[in-house]
């Protein structure tokens, strides 16, 4: 659903009212690609083959607990089109987030401008700055290797998993996804 905000047209937001998404959690969490294209390879005989791009999808959500410490990623599975993933958000250690410190630019208007206006920035370490980030670097990554129209949804799906009974049916739906692909409305 799209909102006139400061008028301008914008994506409303898919996340729960009320729900802090920096706390600590189970969260299973969808990423599609724009119009769904096909990029990450081709699903045969309900295996899921990865080509290049796929590749670079997978390298990089086993990298996200390297970078990001207070994250672990459960289960996940890329799909032609879309990424499955589980994404538990751990306690924060303040003396770890310090140990890694994260770079950021500022942006001026301009050099002739004397004062820099601040830019919207995600809140750190909520699930939103997790996915953005994660999806940031794998654009990155596919468009050098010669994928220059890769494009994301914009947003993402997602889902709190509150009980073991429920984190139980999502791992199994993430194993059989593949097997499941023909029956898929995002596989046509």
């Amino acid at each position: 659903m799209r909102n006139l905000f400061r008028e301008t047209y914008r994506i409303a937001s898919n996340r729960r009212v009320g729900v802090d998404y920096a706390s600590p959690g189970r969260y299973f969490v969808t990423v599609c690609t724009a119009d769904r294209d096909t990029t990450f390879g081709e699903i045969r005989n309900g295996i899921m083959g990865l080509n290049d791009a796929g590749c670079i999808v997978a390298d990089e959500i086993e990298h996200t607990p390297m970078v990001r410490p207070y994250v672990a990623i459960d289960d996940w599975i890329v799909m032609p089109n879309h990424v499955h993933m589980i994404v538990t958000i751990r306690p924060s250690n303040p003396d770890a987030r310090n140990a890694h410190p994260v770079e950021t630019h500022r942006r001026c208007v301009s050099t002739s401008v004397g004062q820099c206006i601040p830019l919207c920035r995600r809140r750190p370490h909520t699930l939103g700055s997790i996915i953005a980030q994660w999806k940031s670097i794998c654009t990155k990554r596919i468009r050098t290797m010669g994928h220059v129209h890769f494009v994301w949804q914009p947003n993402y799906f997602d889902r709190i998993i509150r009980s073991p009974s429920g984190l139980f049916r999502i791992r199994r739906y993430i194993k059989m996804n593949p097997r499941q692909w023909e029956q898929d409305k995002n596989s046509k």
